[in-house]
């Protein structure tokens, strides 16, 4: 433009948020940012303040749009009054707007590409994650003369934050539990990745009472996150031998066991949540015992939090009632009676964050 054109000065400014000098010839001084959104379409001439060196004016400005956005203006300077000539600027103007046109189109197609690898590398970042989060639950979970267990997990996004797991401990007892980290995402991924593979650690080299169990996992959590996150948790221990059921529920949504006599228990006996306090003030071990056919239904908030398009949740009651009304179904039925529940009672409306259900029947 400067050599071939004659154009004089130049100044390109671009829209990120305040509008940024790019490029500038034939000015001296700096160019500061422009922050009033109306400052190009002034009537008069515009002035561009360079600091020390005073102001310089210019004649045109040459917007560039994007549909109906503005993305980026073209000041333009004139030439001389002692150059008896046609101005450059009218003379070419149609060929300034297209070129223009040309080099901001090019400046944002680079920073779309440089957003897009950006965004490929997370999304790579996001499905080694969800492929650690897959190894985290168990994949067999048993059908035997034992008990039968079933389970589901959908994230709320490519990764979440609910967590359950399975262990059998022995020849007579089993482990199982149900966990859901405060938050989303993937540091909720992470931290319910550590306290996963911190809670099988306790299982596997040592042997301690729940309430133990529960203080050394609390001070895991409170390592971990910082006070920034905690987890709801409910674990229990089944031993076949006694057929007692001894649990502990940190501040979880109370898992239920529905009874072939037809009562229905509540486990509500517990503590707060994990990594909410240092220290937890109290810890209460439930015992229940388990009858021959008795099914135990474990769940996260998400599930019974669920709203429909009227903005009803789908509730505790609803489940339990859609458990007791099919209570014959293998595990493995009723737990897709209850994603497929979920899936019509929720119609057009989105999940609102991680569901997991885990249900075990006891023979």
């Amino acid at each position: 433009l400067q050599i071939q054109l004659g154009i004089e000065k130049v100044v390109l400014f671009v829209g990120e948020g305040s509008w940024k000098c790019l490029l500038k010839y034939g000015v001296e001084g700096d160019v500061g940012d422009i922050t009033d959104r109306d400052f190009f379409n002034s009537s008069s001439t515009i002035s561009l303040n360079l600091g020390a060196t005073g102001s310089e004016s210019f004649d045109i400005v040459i917007p560039v749009y994007q549909d109906t956005k503005p993305m980026a203006y073209l000041l333009v300077g004139d030439v001389g009054e002692d150059k008896i000539r046609v101005s450059p600027v009218i003379k070419h103007m149609n060929f300034l707007q297209t070129y223009t046109n040309l080099i901001v189109v090019a400046i944002q197609n680079k920073k779309l590409a440089e957003e897009r690898l950006v965004q490929v590398r997370v999304n790579k970042e996001l499905e080694l994650a969800a492929e650690m989060q897959a190894i985290l639950v168990p994949r067999h979970l048993p059908k035997n003369e034992r008990f039968e267990v079933a389970a589901v997990y959908k994230p709320h996004q490519q990764v979440g934050g609910d967590y359950y797991d399975l262990m059998v401990l022995g020849d007579s007892k089993v482990m199982m539990c149900m966990a859901d980290v405060s938050g989303k995402g993937v540091s909720a991924a992470f931290l319910m990745a550590n306290f996963q593979a911190y809670l099988r650690a306790l299982f596997t080299y040592k042997t301690m009472p729940l309430a133990e169990v529960i203080v050394e996992l609390n001070e895991r959590v409170m390592s971990s996150a910082m006070g920034e996150k905690y987890i709801t948790f409910f674990i229990a221990i089944y031993d076949e031998k006694t057929r007692g059921l001894e649990y502990v529920n940190c501040g979880h949504n109370p898992p239920f066991l529905v009874r072939k006599s037809g009562s229905t228990d509540m486990l509500i006996k517990g503590s707060i949540g994990l990594g909410m306090f240092e220290e937890i003030p109290t810890i209460e071990v439930g015992l229940v015992n388990v009858a021959h056919e008795d099914v135990l239904v474990c769940y996260t908030d998400g599930l019974v939090e669920l709203e429909n398009e009227a903005k009803e949740e789908y509730s505790l009651e609803k489940l339990e009632h859609l458990v007791r009304e099919n209570f014959t179904l293998s595990m493995t039925d009723l737990t897709d009676l209850i994603t497929n529940d979920l899936e019509a009672y929720r119609g057009e409306m989105p999940y609102i964050d991680d569901t997991a259900i885990l249900s075990c029947r006891f023979f």
